[in-house]
């Protein structure tokens, strides 16, 4: 994923020499679509890697597969600079982009509200002190170990 954030926005820079696509583009790519690529693959690989599931298994899930497949090959395409499917190939790789972002929060707090995952109480609860008491650990033996003082040494 890190690679992605500095290849896909070098892709649009080549891809404006290769394909000859003018000098406004240019100017577009330098100001516009290679700082946007660049941020917004950097913060989606932090956010993914940001996931337990993530960190522990060092992969990704099928819908960062997806959404990340998808986002790139419309990233290379727009890279291409068709002239008649320009408008359409953007307009999907910034829907895509944000639709990825959300993605990305959802299943990172899916994963911090799970049993597994640390729940933090809500604002709603009156007092997370008052709550239940928490229970013994039910496998394993439970070893308590105290400090004598210095006087009793």
């Amino acid at each position: 994923m890190f690679p992605a954030v500095v290849v896909l926005p070098l892709w649009l820079l080549v891809g404006w020499g290769i394909f000859n696509a003018g000098g406004w583009a240019f100017l577009w790519v330098l100001f516009i679509a290679i700082p946007s690529v660049f941020i917004g693959q950097l913060v989606l690989t932090l956010l993914q890697r940001a996931r337990p599931s993530a960190r522990e298994t060092r992969a990704a899930s099928w819908w960062d597969v997806l959404g990340f497949g998808v986002w790139h090959l419309l990233t290379i395409a727009v890279g291409c600079y068709p002239q008649t499917w320009f408008p359409l190939l953007l307009t999907g790789a910034i829907v895509v982009a944000l639709a990825l972002v959300w993605l990305m929060l959802r299943q990172l707090w899916g994963e911090a509200t799970t049993a597994g995952g640390v729940r933090f109480p809500s604002a709603v609860t009156p007092d997370a002190t008052t709550s239940a008491p928490r229970a013994a650990p039910v496998d394993g033996d439970v070893f308590i170990i105290r400090e004598k003082p210095a006087s009793e040494r």
